[in-house]
């Protein structure tokens, strides 16, 4: 009877689906966010994590050219070799100015890397790092129902926006140094339509939505991937949850479903990972070398 009555108090003070997805999806922030957009507002997870992922990432390729050989590579050198000459025939396709390539082909490899790195967090369990953390603040004094932590920065819009930006702030750098700061104004105003004064207005709106158009579908591909494929992970999860809940029959069914669905949208989530990160690397290359292009 003891045990039946702390069952049934356990049950009562458990969350709903509802309230367990919008835990895992709430962010560690400074403040509550009110409206899509508030730069007042910091995600600390997401730096946290992508901080943390960016010096990893960067150990990796400097672990790899500190122990490099001329002789027969290992395991670990053959890999970021075989990475390093993938990016760099990309690099070469795509952007022709070999001395713009000195920069230009580090910052791919530097970016795949490194988003591969924050995807990959989606492939740890949905609830270890996010019960690690409420252990932590409950020891600490806080108050664990209010611990909030998500381990995956990809799937934070500030973050893949952020990302744009960058890409988007390169290309204007190379456009000025490629062009000229005179040639590239010009070309604001008289590309694509033509080099008339008639049309100055109309070039110039052109671009102006070129450049935002292709900065937020940058930012919101990776973001929209990475938070479906961060959401089924939770759905799948709380599959294995309800099996405890139910009928004998119907929870083994739901705990063999938590497995055997965790298990193939894991191996699958491998190549969107890996996808999603070649992806912006390679929309990177495309951006920086239409930079490099005079209409």
């Amino acid at each position: 009877m003891a045990a039946e009555g702390h069952a049934a108090e356990a049950a009562e003070h458990a969350p709903t689906a509802g309230e367990y997805i919008v835990h895992h999806l709430t962010h560690a922030r400074n403040k509550e966010l009110h409206g899509p957009f508030d730069l007042s507002v910091v995600s600390w997870d997401s730096m946290f994590f992508s901080i943390v992922l960016g010096v990893l990432g960067c150990f990796i390729l400097w672990r790899a050219a500190r122990s490099a050989t001329s002789g027969v590579p290992g395991r670990f050198q053959a890999a970021v070799e075989l990475l390093v000459e993938m990016v760099e025939s990309q690099a070469k396709g795509i952007v022709h100015n070999a001395n713009s390539r000195k920069l230009v082909a580090p910052l791919a490899l530097t970016v795949f890397l490194w988003i591969f790195l924050m995807n990959a967090m989606d492939l740890l369990p949905v609830d270890l790092l996010p019960f690690i953390w409420e252990k932590i603040v409950g020891a600490t004094g806080g108050d664990p129902h209010h611990a909030y932590l998500r381990s995956v920065p990809t799937a934070d819009l500030s973050v893949t926006m952020g990302l744009s930006v960058g890409v988007l702030i390169t290309c204007l750098v190379y456009n000025v140094k490629i062009k000229g700061l005179g040639g590239w104004v010009h070309e604001l105003f008289a590309a694509p339509f033509g080099d008339h004064w008639a049309l100055y207005p109309f070039n110039f709106l052109m671009q102006m939505i070129e450049f935002v158009a292709k900065t937020v579908s940058h930012g919101m591909r990776l973001f929209g991937n990475m938070y479906a494929g961060e959401l089924i992970f939770l759905l799948i999860a709380l599959m294995g949850g309800a099996w405890g809940s139910v009928s004998t029959g119907t929870g083994i069914g739901l705990a063999l479903g938590h497995i055997i669905a965790g298990s193939a949208w894991a191996i699958f989530h491998i190549l969107i990972i890996t996808l999603q990160a070649f992806v912006f690397m390679m929309l990177t290359l495309v951006y920086i070398g239409q930079a490099h292009d005079a209409h």
